[in-house]
This record gives structure tokens, sequence and C-alpha cells, in this order.
């Protein structure tokens, strides 16, 4: 057995002060890696006298990626090419396009924990006219309320909570939850900033989308990315132009659904912000029966046809088995993705710029909607400003209406995170298991902490054995003791330069 270290991500700042040393180099391109990857299904030398070859042939490489990608159609060896990319200044609407691609490693700054500062960004569709300077006083306003709650709430987090208070190793704790709350008046222009990574096959999708997508800013955000990977690696990313797929399909949707349903049915503010609309029926059973499956000869009919006369502690015994040896930080086995479920919720941007990051559920949206209301933190009514909260909100409708009606693209601009859109969500139960571990814990958000346990609440009524261990992680011990009459078995960690700790 060998095996070498083919690369791994080097900040430029070090290839540039690397190149000033030792001379340009041609081969400083992640094209080298997946074009010698690409040879190996047809190349019988080892892997890294190839990369050799492909390194000392860089035109030649960029030649053969292009064939290989282009006319053979073997997409997959674009992946091996990894980037990193810095992006700022981007809009937090702009941002949820951004954090759409399921492949993709984001680290977004959090309006959580950084104290906001006034930078936003102007929509170019009312750049230059009258508009903008309605725009712009709104957002000053809505940016005052900010700052104004977040003293006040600064204030009453350390008196709701003196024992925390007295120690000042939580003080940025206590600083956070204000910091948390008082966001929920801030725009959807407020600046953001993101570290991604990404692969060339999904950043070619990514600049395929951008280039198709109706926001201005969207737009111009895949042309800079664009410029600065044709650079460095011009043959693995192709096809990343704008697409009729890409640009007609949604508004010709749009327009066939607004001839189906004819008379227009205005949103209403809804009475239940998480709705279980599908589920996969006899799901306890499937599951059973993909875990006999994989642990038996039998084909899955029969498996399945075994599993429907278990009773249900048998059924269970089969669950607490596969639960038995795992940690809170386990992930379910993969037997649990073959049974899913469909949640339609109501939920604030806020609540959204988290959900969004379970990107191995299929999540669709509808636009942000000011007649679905609003979501208000419980610590503004607290702190008796809920009435000042709602005079900012009212106002800011007030300019997306005035807006919207000229220039509808950049109207959403002017919404907050406290504003709400829909989301129909679909995951399977190992999914939904990870969203839960990680939303429910008492130091998730509390706007997702409400959603999350919605979620689960519904699923066990539909999926009781499926979901009997579902929770957050902080009460993983106390839910698996229930269960099996013991706390799990912990395992003992090794870090580096430390001591065996449990």
């Amino acid at each position: 057995m060998e095996v070498y270290l083919a690369g791994y991500n080097v900040d430029t700042k070090v290839l540039e002060e690397l190149q000033e040393k030792a001379g340009k180099r041609q081969d400083l391109t992640p094209e080298v890696l997946s074009a010698a990857y690409a040879r190996i299904s047809r190349d019988p030398r080892p892997i890294n006298e190839i990369r050799d070859t492909t390194r000392s042939e860089v035109e030649k490489s960029r030649k053969s990626n292009s064939t290989i990608i282009f006319k053979m159609g073997h997409h997959s060896v674009a992946e091996h090419a990894v980037f990193n990319l810095d992006i700022l200044g981007v809009s937090r609407l702009a941002m949820e396009e951004l954090e759409k691609f399921r492949l993709c490693s984001y680290t977004e700054k959090s309006q959580r924990y950084i104290t906001l500062d006034k930078d936003f960004v102007t929509p170019q569709g009312i750049k230059g006219t009258d508009l903008e300077q309605t725009f712009v006083n709104m957002i000053d306003e809505q940016n005052k309320a900010y700052f104004e709650l977040f003293d006040k709430l600064k204030e009453h987090t350390f008196k709701k909570y003196p024992d925390l208070a007295k120690n000042p190793k939580k003080h940025n704790l206590l600083e956070g939850w204000a910091k948390e709350d008082a966001r929920y008046i801030t725009a959807l222009a407020t600046e953001s900033q993101v570290g991604q990574t990404i692969n060339a096959r999904n950043l070619e999708l990514l600049l395929r989308r951008f280039a198709s997508n109706p926001l201005a800013e969207v737009k111009t955000l895949g042309k800079e990315i664009y410029k600065l990977i044709a650079e460095v690696a011009p043959s693995i990313v192709i096809f990343h132009e704008a697409n009729d797929r890409d640009t007609k399909t949604y508004p010709e949707l749009k327009e066939l659904s607004s001839d189906i349903i004819k008379k227009p049915i205005k949103s209403v503010p809804p009475t239940q912000k998480v709705q279980l609309v599908e589920f996969t029926e006899d799901a306890d059973t499937i599951i059973a029966a993909s875990l006999l499956h994989t642990s038996s000869g039998l084909t899955y009919k029969q498996c399945k046809a075994i599993a429907k006369e278990l009773t249900a502690q048998e059924q269970m015994d089969i669950f607490k088995t596969a639960w038995k040896n795992m940690q809170f930080y386990d992930s379910l086995l993969r037997e649990f993705e073959y049974v899913n479920l469909t949640f339609d919720i109501v939920l604030s941007s806020a609540c959204f710029g988290q959900l969004k990051r379970h990107r191995m559920s299929t999540i669709t949206t509808q636009n942000y909607d000011p007649n679905l209301g609003i979501t208000i933190p419980e610590s503004i009514k607290e702190i008796g400003m809920q009435d000042y909260f709602k005079k900012i909100v009212d106002k800011t409708n007030q300019v997306y209406d005035e807006i919207k009606k000229q220039a509808p693209l950049a109207a959403p601009y002017i919404l907050t995170n406290a504003h709400r859109k829909r989301v129909l969500i679909r995951a399977n139960a190992r999914e939904l298991y990870h969203i839960s571990r990680l939303r429910e814990d008492t130091h998730a958000q509390w706007d997702i902490q409400n959603i999350s346990k919605a979620m689960t609440s519904q699923a066990k009524e539909v999926m009781p054995l499926t979901f009997a261990l579902v929770c957050g992680k902080d009460v993983y011990s106390q839910i698996y003791e229930g269960i099996y009459g013991q706390p799990p078995k912990v395992t003992e960690a090794v870090l580096p330069g430390s001591k065996n700790i449990k």
C-alpha cells in the first residue's frame, strides 16, 4: 500500500510569495490534478507519476480537461479542483442565492455574534432614481433602531441573568443574545461576508445559475468570481453562461400557475408556522425492514413481510440495536434515509438563514411576503419595545410597496430579518435527526429551536419508533437513558498533545 498527499489548500498569498522567490510557474493551478486523475482509468502508470507529467505539460493538461469535460461529458473530473473564495460586501438577500448550492462549504459572518455596522447594498434597480433616497432613509432608520434595541436588550439581558452577568467570561454570551434579537429589525440589504470552498464542477453550476439570476447583484457576483477563476483554471469551468433552463423555467411556471389558479388569493399570516404535509406511510416498518435487509441475505420484500408481522416491541428491538453504540455526535445508519417527511413552514429571514444550511434536505422557497407577518423576539416585548419595533416594520412595508411598484426586484432588499417567507422542506429521517441534534440544542438560537421542535414533535406522531431517540445533543444522554435504562457509554477521545479525555 502507498499513499501520497497529492495537494491541499494553500493561501494565495503564500503562492504569490513562493513565485516571487522562485519565479513564476505555470503549474500553480488545480487543473493539473483534474487532468492527472482523469487519466487514471486509461494510463497504466502510478498516479504520482501521472501527476508529474501533468505538472510539466500544463497546456496539454488543459486541452485534456476540456476534451474530457466538454466532448466526453465526464464532468466529475472537475470535482478534483477546489477553490476557496473570500466574498465580501454581499447583501443578506444575495447570500441566500450563494448558499443554495449543496456540495459546497460556507462560513458566514454571523449577525448573532458581531455587532453590525451600517454597511448595506443599494440594489441597482433603484440607483440614481428618486427611490434611492427613500431606500437609504429607511435603512438609516432601521439601523438606528438596531443600535437602540441592542443597548436596551444588552442591559435587559444582564439583569435577567444575574448569575451569568457576575462572570466576565459570560459577558460575550449575554451580549450575543442581545445582538441576535436586535438584528431582527435590520434589512436584507445589510452587507455580509462569507468564506466559500467549492469544487470546479459546482462552481460551474453556480456561475451558470448566477448568470441566469434576475438579481443584478447576483449576476455581478458571478462575473467577478469567473474573472478570478478564468485566470487560474480556464479548462475546467466551461458551461458558465446563462441558459434557458435557469433563465426561463421558473418565470414560465409562475405564468402557468397564475393561469391555473386564476383568482388571486392573498397570503395570510399562518395559524401554524410548521405543518407536516406529507410523510412516508408505515415508516417504522420500512426502516425495520431496511435494517433487516442489510443484515441478512433476504430480499427487501421478504424483510418487509417479516417486519410487518413483528410487534411494536420487536420492531423497537431492531431500532435499539441500531442506536445502541451511538454517541450524540454520531449520525444514524443510512437505512434511516428510506423514509421522508415534508413540512410547509413559515419562518423569519433570521431563522431561514440557519435552516438553509441543512442542504442535504430538499428546500424550495417562495419570496418574502409582508402579508405573512413578522417574527418579533420575546425579548423585544419584555423591554416594552414591541410597538416601536412594529412602527419601524410598518414604515418598512410602506417603502417596500412604494419600491415594488417601480422596481419589484429591488423591493425585498428593504425587508427585515423579522419578515417571513414560506418554505417547503423535505427531509429523510436521518437528516431530520441531524437537524434536531443541532437546532434543538439549548445553545441554538431560539427561533430555529422552535421550528425544529415543531418539526420533530409532528414527526414523532407519525413515526413513533423511528423518532424515539430524536432530541438536541444537550439532552441526548437523558433520552438515551430513558430508552436503555443507562446512559450511553462514553468513548475516549485523544487530542493531539494532550492526555486522553472522556
